[in-house]
């Protein structure tokens, strides 16, 4: 039986033990570098069998191929066109749960810099200083009401770490009024992955709805909310102020528009897609991936979105 041939498209941070589950599965082939382009992430995948990579070729051209088996290392894939996969006898595979521990910090640290206002304080200079200690309260996180958009890996991991903060937490979940579950959230954190449900489902009428002086934090796409109304809510003063990590754009991209688009807004805290990226994260990502890739050559698939 001819052995399978599994190139990794891109430095993954694979440790040597997990070069050597994939050595053992087929004839493994490692980039330890980026594609420069898209043509480039082609070529390096064209003859593979299996194709383990992140985001970057596979959104753009993922659909120029055909017979293949993808496993990623991340969650999200509302990017995918799941019929075009499928006329092209594309499986892919997920690794679900990966990030949830570090997602949920980095949700957490937003909510607790915007509420807390720690950038006025930490490493302040005293010659500079206007706080006295008695005019510029900051919002303490002790019952205040906290609604997570979704009860998957990483809204529950934010729902446990907000119940031990002393905070009132509810959940919205498919079929739920909307509106009615935000209403009266001094905290709403959007914890939904991108899919046909999903898309714009946060828009001007849930940022005009929110509590007056609420905020809002997201680490995932931003195919779910509209970032244009959450800014206009911001500069109108309804809106207190948002916490984003840029989860739609390259990793790192800090000269992304819409990364720069946040950045202007002095009351919102933007991160370049980084949420998710601890050394926990990354051990636990690529072996999931890997899982996928063993279960697969089996012929006993798990965390398949294309079924």
């Amino acid at each position: 039986m001819k052995r399978q041939k599994i190139v990794v498209a891109q430095n993954l941070c694979l440790s040597e033990q997990q070069r050597e589950r994939l050595r053992k599965l087929g004839q493994a082939v490692f980039y330890d570098d980026f594609p420069d382009t898209v043509e480039e992430w082609l070529k390096r995948c064209q003859d593979a069998d299996i194709i383990l990579c992140g985001k970057f070729g596979a959104k753009q051209a993922i659909y120029n191929l055909e017979n293949k088996f993808f496993s990623f290392p991340f969650v999200g894939y509302g990017w995918m066109d799941i019929q075009k996969c499928k006329e092209k006898n594309i499986n892919v595979a997920i690794s679900p749960g990966c990030n949830k521990n570090a997602v949920a910090e980095w949700l957490i640290g937003f909510m607790i810099n915007l509420l807390r206002q720690q950038c006025l304080f930490i490493n302040i200079e005293r010659k500079k200083a206007t706080y006295t200690g008695g005019g510029l309260a900051t919002v303490g996180l002790k019952n205040k009401k906290v609604t997570i958009l979704g009860k998957g890996n990483v809204g529950m991991k934010v729902g446990q770490i907000c119940d031990a903060l002393d905070m009132e937490v509810e959940y919205f979940l498919r079929g739920d009024d909307l509106f009615e579950k935000t209403k009266e959230a001094d905290v709403v954190f959007n914890c939904l992955s991108h899919n046909p449900s999903t898309d714009k489902l946060l828009d001007k009428k849930f940022f005009d709805n929110l509590k007056r002086g609420a905020y809002f934090i997201s680490a995932t796409s931003d195919d779910v909310f509209d970032s244009d109304a959450m800014l206009e809510s911001i500069n109108y003063g309804h809106l207190a102020g948002a916490g984003i990590d840029a989860g739609s754009i390259q990793v790192g991209d800090y000269d992304n528009p819409y990364y720069q688009k946040l950045l202007g807004n002095n009351k919102v805290l933007v991160t370049p897609h980084v949420a998710y990226n601890t050394d926990v994260t990354n051990l636990v990502c690529n072996d999931m991936m890997i899982d996928n890739v063993e279960a697969w050559v089996k012929g006993e698939p798990i965390n398949l979105v294309t079924e």
